[in-house]
């Protein structure tokens, strides 16, 4: 069967050909009663032919050695969200997304898995573990050296510093060493010249810089 020519619309007075026919006509869905009349009217079905018949109301189409039936209908019938997703429908184009607030919820643990985008592989979704995440992290203790000034220190979780006169060494303060002040301009920690705290200290009271530096 040869391919279709289209859509033509004849006029009174045109001859029809067996181009014509061939290509126009015979590229339409025949209507049939029931399956056996259409093969007692088709006995040289050609791949590419459609056929209706009217018994089930089913749609044929010839593959070149049987007839196939096709669906007139959907078969998907309705869409529902299932679990840590929203959306679905029983109609048209269905949305589905992911909804992290319809999840139960757990404790994490080091082999549990968590989806991410794979930037090498075209942002495709894929899970990798909790472990492979957190085994990411180069820093594995923190520490506060003899002398440093810091307390604090873990080798696991979070850590926390604080500044610790006690892990100090000892020394006698001259006017060119730096203190730790708090700038009220902007409450951040800096460092400043004793000289310049001095500075500030009336000649005649020197009694609270004694005591500050006590």
């Amino acid at each position: 069967m040869a391919a279709g020519l289209g859509f033509k619309t004849f006029v009174s007075g045109d001859v029809l050909t067996a181009a014509d026919t061939n290509g126009y006509l015979m590229q339409g869905v025949l209507v049939f009663a029931t399956v056996s009349a259409r093969d007692s009217a088709i006995s040289s079905p050609q791949e590419g032919q459609f056929a209706f018949t009217k018994d089930a109301d089913s749609l044929w189409f010839y593959n070149g050695s049987a007839w196939v039936a096709t669906s007139l209908a959907a078969d998907i019938t309705g869409v529902t969200a299932g679990t840590a997703l929203s959306g679905g429908g029983t109609s048209g184009t269905v949305t589905v997304n992911v909804d992290v607030n319809s999840a139960s919820t757990v404790t994490a643990t080091n082999s549990d898995f968590l989806l991410l985008a794979d930037v090498s592989d075209s942002n495709l979704t894929k899970k990798a573990l909790i472990s492979d995440i957190i085994a990411t992290g180069d820093i594995t203790a923190v520490v506060t050296a003899s002398n440093s000034s810091l307390s604090g220190g873990v080798s696991s979780g979070a850590a926390t510093l604080t500044v610790s006169t006690t892990n100090t060494a000892t020394a006698t303060a001259v006017a060119g060493d730096y203190v730790l002040i708090e700038d009220v301009s902007d409450n951040t920690t800096k460092k400043a010249l004793i000289s310049d705290i001095t500075a500030l200290v009336p000649p005649s009271d020197p009694i609270p810089l004694i005591l500050a530096l006590s």
